[in-house]
């Protein structure tokens, strides 16, 4: 029992007072929301990916950021015979990914800096200059969403935006992925457009700031064939 405190001390996760008394400490906390999180994440974001997938016909990614991977919580299969593969649990390099780098782009300086000195290579196309990838981390910034380029696996491209807490501060994103002959060309500004308006809703009802009669207009714009719902 010991050694196990002293870990926890080391990590932080408890403090030991004047007295030799071990207390749990307010990091604790943290871990509790980040699971507390998670499950609303799902719970929350389930009919808006399935509007997603209904206008994209594309593989939907519900995923968090681990350290710089990657965790797919959530996703719904693309309906096409050829489609991206992925699984709920499964994990991938976030500098590689997109729901990864839409995460990665509202990231504190220094964490931002100490990524992109460890950028390995996937594909032919993964970005591994730290200058070309800060840079690409602003773009994401000023559109709104991230764009992989077959930067993981190359025959495979995706379209992500971020999705924040009540605080600010990113929690998750939400993606599409597809065969890059299907992501391509308009139909990528198109993916970006719907994932800023879908990480949005998830955004404003993890917040609790959006009512139910507004949440089901938002779905029912999403859902719209006129396009008039996308923005």
């Amino acid at each position: 029992v010991h050694r196990l405190l002293q870990a926890l001390l080391e990590l932080r996760y408890v403090h030991r007072d004047d007295e030799g008394t071990y207390r749990p400490s307010v990091r604790l906390l943290g871990l509790a929301t980040a699971v507390v999180v998670n499950f609303d994440l799902r719970n929350v974001a389930a009919p808006i990916m399935d509007r997603v997938l209904e206008q994209t016909r594309e593989t939907v990614h519900l995923s968090v950021l681990d350290g710089e991977e990657v965790v797919y919580i959530a996703k719904l299969d693309s309906p096409e015979p050829v489609r991206a593969y992925s699984e709920v649990g499964g994990r991938a390099p976030a500098h590689c990914v997109a729901t990864g780098k839409a995460m990665l782009a509202f990231q504190d300086a220094a964490t931002i800096a100490a990524i992109s000195k460890r950028l390995k290579a996937y594909s032919p196309k993964t970005i591994t200059q730290p200058d070309k990838f800060v840079a690409e981390l602003k773009t994401i910034r000023a559109d709104g969403y991230a764009i992989n380029r077959g930067e993981w696996r190359e025959s495979v491209r995706g379209v992500a935006a971020p999705i924040f807490d009540s605080g600010g501060q990113v929690v998750a994103a939400i993606g599409v992925s597809g065969p890059a002959e299907r992501v391509k060309g308009t139909k990528v500004a198109s993916h970006g457009a719907l994932m800023i308006k879908a990480a949005a809703a998830i955004t404003s009802a993890l917040q609790g700031e959006r009512s139910a009669k507004a949440m089901h207009k938002l779905l029912a714009d999403m859902k719209r064939p006129d396009g008039k719902g996308t923005p």
